[in-house]
């Protein structure tokens, strides 16, 4: 066998990217996987190489075997984590290399990827590799170091979760003009506008992962959001909202001085707004810095 082209070597890395990234919901974790991932490669004497009947396939296989080893010592890290953890959220602005890029579409959502971190690690991995990226169970079992039949299960098992904790998904165009209403009620401090556009039992989950100051528990109930966005905006004088693409859907995002210094994501049931996520913490905002 011939020993594999570089370039089609690196032009792996795209795939990689998304993959890690949908397992490990850290653009940055990601990254660190996928360079891992390559330096195990090029470990290999080139006879190694050689016998390997698809580059591709090792490298997935390798990839996937070290996001499964991190999830399980993410919820360790997490369980220490200060206030909650939310996945760091993408603009929709390409990175320089078009090989860091990763494709916006529904399994990179903030609702997607949130029912992914409830998930037990083997349960996502076995989801991911099926669902989103059309493995056969039989090399998803390869991976993961169950029989095909279990992986099935637990691909089963987390396509329940997802179904039990996600509304259908709102047009983006809705979401979009929701999010834009919620923008111009929380700029004007219309404390009415702004519970006649959130669900009664919506809920506000910030993370500033102890680096910032927000709240470490999650705000509940449309009159208490209300008010906490009022609290936001008279205390954060400067603070201006734009109106971006986080993680592929409609979303906000604060800047101050011109840094972005908050992320924030929706969910809607129905008409109003069922969940905002607000990532404050900034060493998830990094991706962000030289967004225009």
């Amino acid at each position: 066998m011939s020993t594999p082209d570089i370039s089609a070597i690196t032009a792996e890395r795209r795939q990689l990217i998304n993959l890690a990234y949908r397992m490990l919901g850290s653009l940055a974790d990601a990254e660190d996987v996928v360079q891992d991932t390559y330096a195990r490669w090029y470990a290999l004497t080139r006879e190694q190489q050689d016998e390997v009947e698809s580059p591709g396939a090792w490298l997935t296989k390798v990839a996937s075997r070290i996001c499964l080893d991190l999830l399980g010592s993410a919820r360790v890290r997490r369980e220490r984590y200060v206030g909650e953890w939310i996945p760091e959220p993408i603009p929709d602005q390409a990175p320089a290399d078009p090989a860091d890029r990763v494709t916006l579409d529904e399994s990179v959502s903030m609702a997607f990827l949130v029912v992914l971190e409830s998930m037990t690690p083997a349960e996502r991995v076995a989801f991911i590799l099926h669902d989103v990226f059309r493995y056969p169970f039989a090399e998803v079992a390869d991976i993961v170091g169950r029989t095909p039949a279990a992986c099935r299960q637990l691909a089963t098992a987390a396509r329940r979760r997802l179904d039990a904790a996600q509304p259908s998904p709102a047009p983006a165009t809705h979401l979009a003009a929701v999010v834009r209403n919620f923008k111009l009620a929380w700029e004007a401090q219309d404390i009415q506008a702004l519970v006649g556009l959130l669900d009664p039992d919506v809920t506000v989950v910030a993370d500033g992962g102890g680096l910032v100051s927000t709240v470490v528990r999650p705000v509940e109930g449309a009159e208490q959001v209300a008010q906490f966005a009022l609290y936001l905006a008279t205390h954060a004088p400067g603070m201006v909202l734009l109106e971006r693409t986080v993680n592929g859907q409609p979303g906000l995002v604060g800047r101050r001085d011109g840094v972005t210094v908050a992320v924030f994501a929706f969910e809607l049931a129905g008409d109003r707004i069922r969940r905002v996520w607000a990532v404050r913490n900034p060493e998830k905002l990094g991706p962000w810095t030289a967004e225009d």
